[in-house]
């Protein structure tokens, strides 16, 4: 059977447990497009709340 050599400290427990409480990333929904996007971030089509910052390579 298997036995820890040395005690983790606290520190180092709650590093190892630090992956538990990660959550998805909050989206956004575009309100021109009705896209979804990451928050703070440009929509795939080029916009950002509701008005076209970036050209799409088609127009």
């Amino acid at each position: 059977m298997a036995v820890q050599q040395n005690k983790k400290s606290p520190s180092k427990r709650g590093m190892h447990r630090s992956h538990d409480f990660l959550v998805s990333p909050a989206l956004a929904v575009e309100p021109s497009t009705g896209e979804q996007h990451l928050r703070h971030h440009i929509s795939p089509t080029g916009f950002y709340r509701g008005k076209r910052v970036v050209k799409a390579k088609g127009d």
